[in-house]
């Protein structure tokens, strides 16, 4: 049985605690007071960063961070298995645009939570907790369940990859991320680069002396919008091809020349590169190297920076999938398989041979959107997903 009520000042509480990226240790601790109030028993600690970034598989990162910190929130079961419920509490800006009211705000009026991360994704960390008292109070067994709040999601999942490398025992992964109540088996990978291409300056007025930078790189995007076409060319993936775009390659960035006088000698983007689901990384920044080579000297400059999201998937026969069809069903209605063109921490627990999935509200379309909010029932309705979940893998 779910407290609406409880859930939703829980929930408004979560999003009341600012945490952009890097800055997540004081909603954690918010969190842990929460669970320790339901008498769940919560556990804050802090990561090696110098260990995790000396890692192989560090995954990347962008915002600035002097520390990185996680929670978990266990509830023992009376029979075998261990389930992972994983959500990120760490939101993006809020941007330079006005908002309707205080982005921290909490508000909720209507039946709706308003505020930044109520949609991404506090609510579906509530709902997570929700479910763990659900399952306390449940007639039947539970297997022990482990709610893992993260940091570091949104700039490349340092926060479950420092979980994981802690503890990864684990049967099976819940992430109740936004997906319109979608079952998700399938996540694209997405990496992120910065290329520099270089010109050679002169007078304006003397333009033909110099090598214009920005003429050099309309060539190199239109061949990046040719290499976008191939990528999302007979996509064969069950999960993908039902996407308008599966695969997208953008750049988000432009900064180059010095002067209106003179000819531009150097241009750098910045941008997002798609990885198809079962495509290595390695195969994928080496093609689009080779479409940034055109032969000019000095060659085009590729970094890669950020974030780097391998794709991920779960096999849908799997039985962890069909509880949680199963579950989406019984609340819903119907339950639909999927996949989605955006990196998420899914792959970090697939890479592991853990079986996710990434199921929860609707509302997508709002994340990292000014004036975010969610539905306080769809919130709930995910916590009993979840523990339905639960109980019948």
């Amino acid at each position: 049985m779910i407290d609406r009520d409880a859930l939703a000042h829980d929930a408004a509480a979560l999003v009341r605690v600012p945490s952009p990226t890097g800055e997540e240790r004081a909603v954690l601790e918010r969190l842990g007071e929460l669970a320790a109030g339901h008498g769940l028993a919560a556990e804050l600690y802090v990561h090696d960063l110098a260990a995790l970034r000396a890692h192989p598989g560090h995954p990347g990162e962008e915002a600035p961070r002097a520390e990185l910190s996680g929670l978990t929130v266990t509830l023992p079961g009376e029979r075998p298995g261990r389930i992972c419920l994983n959500g990120h509490i760490d939101v993006v800006g809020v941007g330079g645009e006005a908002w309707s009211e205080d982005p921290w705000s909490g508000r909720v009026e209507d039946g709706w939570l308003h505020g930044r991360g109520a949609v991404d994704m506090k609510g579906g960390v509530i709902a997570a907790l929700h479910a763990l008292l659900a399952l306390r109070s449940a007639s039947e067994p539970a297997p022990t369940v482990v709610l893992q709040a993260v940091a570091s999601e949104e700039d490349g999942g340092l926060g479950t990859f420092a979980a994981l490398e802690r503890d990864a025992a684990f049967d099976a992964c819940l992430i109740p991320e936004p997906t319109r109540f979608d079952v998700i088996c399938a996540q694209a990978g997405a990496l992120t680069f910065r290329a520099t291409v270089r010109g050679r300056s002169a007078h304006a007025a003397m333009r033909l002396e110099g090598r214009s930078a920005l003429d050099r790189y309309l060539a190199a995007h239109l061949a990046l919008q040719a290499h976008e076409r191939v990528l999302n060319r007979d996509v064969t993936h069950p999960a993908m091809r039902a996407l308008a775009l599966p695969y997208p390659l953008s750049v988000g960035r432009i900064e180059g020349g010095e002067w209106s006088s003179s000819v531009p000698d150097r241009v750098v983007v910045e941008g997002r590169l798609g990885v198809p689901v079962g495509a290595s990384v390695e195969e994928c920044r080496a093609a689009l190297e080779a479409v940034l080579a055109d032969g000019e000297e000095p060659p085009v400059e590729v970094e890669w920076t950020g974030g780097q999201f391998a794709s991920g998937e779960t096999d849908p026969a799997h039985p962890w999938v069909r509880a949680v069809a199963a579950a989406v069903r019984a609340e819903r209605g119907s339950a639909r398989l999927a996949g989605v063109p955006y990196g998420a921490d899914m792959r970090l627990f697939c890479a592991r041979g853990i079986p996710t999935v990434m199921v929860g509200t609707g509302g997508l379309e709002l994340a990292h959107a000014v004036d975010e909010r969610v539905r306080v029932d769809e919130i709930a309705a995910v916590a009993r997903i979840i523990a339905g979940a639960v109980l019948e893998f």
